[in-house]
Order: C-alpha cells, then structure tokens, then sequence
C-alpha cells in the first residue's frame, strides 16, 4: 500500500516539480535576454515568419504551465500541456535534422550547451516523464481505463505535433513566396580564407574563368588585370584597340573566356579580343548607343539605353557580324512615373557557361524581371523587403529636363547573378534585425530566379572603414572588393547546393 502511494502521488508531484524547475528557469532566460530570443526564433529555418507571434507565446505558455502545477485541481491539464509542448519541442527538432536546408545554432536558457541531438534526447525524456504522470494521475483520479487513457495521451500529442508541423509548412511557404521582409541568415555561409592588397582601390571585376580572376581598373581602363584564385601575385597587360582615336568617355572591359570586350556605349564602340593577345579589334561601331552591356555570345549582346523617343530607359539586344541588328523592348521595364531615374537600375547576365538568362535589378523598388538574351519575357519576381514603388521625387525644369527633388530611398545596391542564384546586396533592414551588425556588414540576399523564391541571407563583414564595392561568384568561392583588398570566401555546402538546383532547373 505504501509503495502504491509513493508510485501514484509522490511520483507525478516529484515530476511537476522537474516541470516547473524547466519551464520557470527557460522562461526566465528567455526573457532576461527576450531580444535575442526573438532574433533567434526568426533565424530558425522552420518558424521564421512567426517569430513576433511564437517569442511571446513560448513565455507566456512556459509560465502558465508551471503555475498550473501549482493547484492540485489543474495539475492534470498541467501534465497534458507540458508534455504536449515537450513534444512541440521534440517535433520541431526533428524536423530541424532532418528537413531543414540548414541546422542553426541552439539556443535556450539551460539547453543552450546542448547540441540538436542532445536536446531531442532530453526532450523525449521529460515526454516519457509527462506521460507516466498523466498515466498514473487519470488512472487515481479518474479510475480511467487503460485505452481510454493512452487514447487522450495519443491525441493530445498528435493534436501539438500537427499544430509544429502547420506551422512549418506555412512558415516555409511564406518565407519563399510572400514573405514579409523576414530575413534567414544561414550559419556560417562564407569563410574567409584569403586576401591581397592590390594597392589601389580603383578596381572592378571584369569576369571569371579557368581558375582566373580578371579586374579591370577605373583608372587605366586599358589594362587588364589577371589573378589566380589563390591569389600568388597578379599580372597586368594593356590592352590596344585597333583604333584609338574615339572620344572615349567611359571604358569598361568585360571578359568571357576565351574572349575579352572592351565597350565604351557613349560612342558607341565594342572591341574584341582574345585572352592571349593585347590587340583588339573593332567588333560594333555605331550601331546603337548605351549605358550598360552583358554578354550573351561572341556576337551578341544585351543593351541597357534609353529611348530617343519616350526618354525611358529600355533594354535592346545588340547582333553584331556581317549585318548588325539592334532590337529593343519597351516593355522589359516598367514604368512607374518619370520612366527614367524610377527604371534606374543593373543589367545583369549569367555569370556561368551556357546560361542565356539575364535580369534588371531595379535600385530603388523590389521588382526583377527575367528575360532571355532574345528579349524574351521569361517572369519577374520580387525581393522581400516592401518596397514595390520607387520612392523617387523628380522636377521637371523649363527646359524639358527631369531631375531629383530629393535623394531617393535605395532598395538594392549591387547585384550578381551565377548559376541561376541571384546574390543581392539589399540596402534595407529588415524585421528582427540588429541595426548594430548592418553598421559594421553589407547584407546579402539569395534567390533562385527560377523558383522566384528567397532562399537565404548571410553577412560579409566589413573590414577596418572600406566597405564592399564589388562581388564575384564561382562555383566554390564568393570574391569581394574593399578598399585596395580583393577578398576570397569559401562558400559553404548550405550555400553551394543552391547551385545545382538551379542547374537541374535550367539544364
């Protein structure tokens, strides 16, 4: 008789007591450090858009539960919570190993030294303790039967593990289809591993290929600059076009393996010449005038102008050879009021061999059309801050021009597109965010422009007071400018695998 009593009242007050140590120091730890909590929810890779809502509710819920066990005649609604949110707990943990694109780090009051596997290990263990409370209690209180018991067990368990897994799957869907500027920075995306001193901040990627690294430079716009990956040294080589005599005004050189371009669209000339030769010959003269260039082939080229006939900016697609043809597409970017400085953006074509795909990254609003090097229309989709407008004042003066009243909100800054991945440098905060780490790093966002989905953030941190100015992807490293320094980023698995769904996407 007396063990009896220890094993059906003694035993399940021992447990509660473990219940409410758990959930009153957790609740605590949470909210001592209740801001980082909620940054840590909006990282997690299965609840992040619900983090405002989850945060509180996670509290609230862990303080309600211990303060049931503290009346005998609520302790058995007690027991059936805290072993349902143990079992939230355990389901989303599984989930986290198993379905998510990225483990994050743990975290949680006195959890926090655990790891995932760890903590769904002590988690399990107080769902066994919760249900051999709720066991012995309906079975002294109750006089229920066996079946009837394990019957309330069982759907008061599924009841909260399907409430986790509803939450996942909105979760996912919203964070890649309409998301509400929630951002999920992926641990340890990128790893630092090398960098050199150029010497000059003047400058900028020109292409990629065969382990080689091409800069041009702003400043001597006819030498181009060659560095492997491992970056041993650099070499430098002018280049001479076969005529020189242009009123040149803006020079850039793009590279293509095996061929390099050296354009200037204000005369507007392209140049071509192959990697192992400094001489380059006249590809296009005249043939249409423009502010920005991508190379789709040898002998084709996407355009960026604007339209002697409506002022807009427009995009056109540039065949050179025998016969040159130049074909535009007023209808690629869309107008929102002046046409001009609201279209005012990047013209970005795929980095990666055989890919025919190009995007406009729009500076000042979240919209990016897609569209083939034909100028066809292929979707457009949009990032995930909420700026669908561009918030752009302009004038029009006496003499017909257009100019800015104020300095406009800047949405996006700076672009690359490799592999079907879309790498954004956004220039908006977005929820759950530290201003303190935007102030000391540049914010990169990931999309899939196939899928038209948001797949990840990461960070690139700042060195000393020189920001970033320009970025190169491949298929192993994320390459960055700064200041005089080129740096090289290993890019992680989580990051790399994006990848090969967009070449499965786009064969």
């Amino acid at each position: 008789m007396q063990l009896r009593k220890v094993i059906f009242i003694r035993l399940p007050i021992i447990i509660s007591y473990l219940f409410i140590l758990l959930f009153v120091y957790a609740a605590v730890s949470k909210l001592l450090d209740y801001e980082n909590f909620r940054v840590q929810i909006a990282q997690s890779p299965l609840l992040s858009v619900y983090a405002g809502i989850i945060a509180p509710l996670v509290i609230i819920v862990e303080f309600v539960i211990s303060g049931l066990f503290l009346f005998q005649k609520s302790r058995l609604i007690g027991y059936y919570m805290a072993t349902g949110l143990m079992m939230s707990f355990s389901v989303y943990i599984f989930l986290i190993l198993n379905y998510s694109e990225f483990v994050p780090c743990s975290c949680g009051g006195i959890l926090e030294k655990l790891g995932w596997t760890e903590h769904l290990i002590f988690n399990l263990v107080f769902v066994g303790l919760g249900i051999l409370s709720i066991w012995l209690k309906e079975k002294e209180i109750l006089k229920s039967k066996g079946a009837m018991v394990l019957s309330k067990i069982f759907i008061s368990l599924f009841g909260f593990s399907a409430l986790v897994l509803g939450l996942f799957f909105s979760s996912e869907y919203i964070m890649k289809k309409e998301n509400p500027f929630v951002r999920r920075f992926i641990p340890h995306a990128i790893t630092l591993e090398r960098y050199y001193d150029l010497k000059f901040n003047s400058y900028y990627f020109a292409g990629y290929g065969d382990g080689q690294i091409y800069l041009g430079n702003y400043t001597a716009p006819l030498v181009l600059t060659v560095t492997d990956t491992a970056f041993t040294g650099e070499r430098s080589r002018k280049i001479e076009p076969d005529y020189s005599s242009y009123n040149f005004r803006f020079i850039e050189i793009k590279v293509k393996p095996p061929y390099y371009y050296i354009y200037d669209g204000s005369v507007p000339v392209i140049f071509r010449g192959r990697l192992n030769e400094s001489t380059a010959k006249t590809l296009s003269f005249n043939d249409a005038y423009f502010t920005q260039l991508e190379v789709a082939d040898s002998c084709n080229f996407v355009i960026n102008t604007q339209s002697t006939r409506t002022k807009s900016r427009i995009t056109g697609a540039l065949k050179v050879g025998d016969s040159s043809d130049v074909r535009l597409n007023y209808n690629l970017l869309s107008k929102q009021s002046d046409g001009i400085f609201d279209t005012d953006g990047i013209l970005l074509g795929d980095r990666a061999e055989g890919r025919n795909e190009f995007v406009y990254v729009y500076y000042y609003r979240n919209e990016i059309p897609v569209f083939d090097g034909d100028l066809k229309f292929l979707r457009k989709f949009k990032t995930i801050d909420t700026i669908s407008r561009a918030q752009v004042k302009v004038k029009r003066l006496s003499n017909g021009n257009i100019k800015m009243e104020a300095p406009p909100l800047r949405v996006n800054e700076r672009a690359i597109l490799y592999k079907g991945i879309l790498f954004n440098q956004s220039n908006l905060m977005g929820r759950h965010e530290s201003k303190e780490i935007w102030d000391k790093a540049a914010v990169i966002d990931i999309y899939n422009i196939s899928e038209k989905i948001y797949l990840g953030s990461f960070f690139i941190e700042t060195r000393g007071k020189k920001k970033m100015t320009q970025m190169l992807v491949t298929d192993t490293h994320f390459y960055v400018l700064s200041g005089t320094e080129i740096l090289g980023y290993r890019l992680a698995p989580s990051v790399k695998q994006y990848f090969k769904q967009g070449e499965a996407e786009n064969p």
